[in-house]
């Protein structure tokens, strides 16, 4: 029998940790849906994603490890869309372990870990000292240093 899986995530600056984890979703059964968390829903979980919602869903419809990704629009539709869909695993990273356990009287919970020494909310962090004046100093670094090169050559 077929098995479904079913996982929730902001996909927001898409690195190798994201696919990861849809790639060991995918291989836990035979269908894997993906709900992606809209920019509303992401609000009200204090987050502002740097990718807008309707290219972070394009994203997640073009991994070959996706067969459906759908908008998340809030907490509570996660069991509305077990049912909905007929899933039988519903799996998420294990930075929420336990967060999901209530789910496992209709399906199995499944926490897989996170890829080491990558996360969106380091890069973010990193991203985030590049100010402008950051910026306006690196391009008169590089610029100093293209200079030393012409005198040099």
């Amino acid at each position: 029998m077929a098995k479904t899986v079913l996982t929730y995530g902001t996909f927001d600056l898409f690195h190798i940790g994201h696919l990861n984890v849809l790639k060991r979703l995918r291989a836990l059964g035979d269908r894997l849906i993906v709900g992606v968390s809209t920019d509303e829903f992401n609000a009200v979980k204090g987050k502002k994603p740097v990718v807008p919602f309707d290219q972070r869903i394009e994203i997640v419809r073009s991994i070959k490890y996706v067969d459906q990704a759908i908008p998340e629009e809030n907490w509570e539709q996660k069991r509305l869309d077990i049912q909905r869909y007929g899933v039988d695993i519903f799996g998420i990273g294990d930075d929420w372990r336990g967060k999901f356990d209530d789910l496992g009287d209709s399906v199995e919970v499944v926490y897989l870990p996170r890829t080491e020494g990558i996360s969106t909310t380091e890069m973010k962090r990193v991203l985030s000292a590049f100010d402008e004046r950051h910026v306006e100093q690196l391009k008169r670094t590089l610029d100093s240093i293209s200079q030393i090169v012409k005198e040099l050559s």
